[in-house]
């Protein structure tokens, strides 16, 4: 079985196999990979829909030209601090990528997913503008953009800090997400409506948006009751470390 990356050629293997509508592990089976691989290269490359062969090639290399710089800028600071809660940096690191690249295949642009993640992943759920242009290595107006969008979705929020603003990712991001989502799919619904009188209630294209008002208010109610039930849940607390695992892994 071949090892490795992913040549160019099994890139446009893959997105023909997609477009063909095959399945991963059909896929996999005429690279003679594993299936894992072709699934971990799909989505981390935008999702079945938007899987370009090329692109998806590009984005390997600078993905793995940023790794290359930043084992290279931490191999200058070998007395770096060591990851708290006894974590492996690059595990860390390398979760982090997987969760921006399931963000991105979700729909939501490049740079909103990687700061949505960074602050995710964060002990504090909370960055300053200048923690997370360091992080993520782009400038604070990137970083600033990002968080603009995420504000829009109720994902991320700001807290003033004398001169400085510090963005804060609360544990509750899930529950205000699937609000605002119930929220904007009743709006659609509610659109869809208003158009059946203009149409015509007894014309096919008035029937259609009839029912189509019809199955995503249902959805928009749905959303919204299943989240409010589910809502403890993210307030729900692991159980403490025990005494002695709590000295020595938790940060100084």
């Amino acid at each position: 079985m071949p090892g490795g990356r992913l040549t160019q050629q099994e890139r446009r293997q893959i997105a023909r196999g997609l477009a063909d509508g095959l399945a991963y592990a059909e896929i996999a089976r005429q690279l003679d990979r594993p299936t894992s691989t072709v699934t971990r290269e799909v989505t981390r490359n935008g999702g079945p829909a938007g899987y370009r062969a090329d692109t998806a090639h590009r984005a390997t290399e600078q993905r793995a030209h940023r790794k290359k710089a930043a084992a290279s800028s931490r191999g200058d600071r070998p007395d770096a601090a060591p990851q708290p809660y006894g974590r492996d940096a690059a595990e860390v690191s390398a979760y982090e990528e997987v969760l921006t690249n399931v963000l991105l295949a979700s729909g939501a642009p490049l740079m909103m997913s990687r700061v949505l993640a960074a602050l995710s992943i964060s002990d504090s759920g909370s960055l300053t503008a200048a923690e997370l242009a360091e992080h993520l290595r782009v400038s604070p107006a990137s970083v600033s953009k990002a968080v603009a969008f995420l504000e829009t979705q109720s994902m991320v929020r700001r807290v003033r800090e004398g001169r400085r603003e510090r963005y804060v990712v609360d544990d509750d991001i899930m529950h205000q997400s699937m609000m605002a989502s119930a929220r904007s799919t009743a709006q659609v619904a509610e659109t869809a409506r208003r158009g059946v009188p203009v149409l015509g209630a007894g014309s096919p294209a008035g029937n259609r948006l009839e029912n189509m008002a019809r199955y995503l208010e249902f959805v928009s109610e749905s959303i919204e009751r299943a989240a409010e039930q589910a809502h403890d849940i993210l307030y729900t607390r692991a159980p403490d470390l025990p005494e002695e695992n709590a000295e020595k892994d938790a940060p100084a």
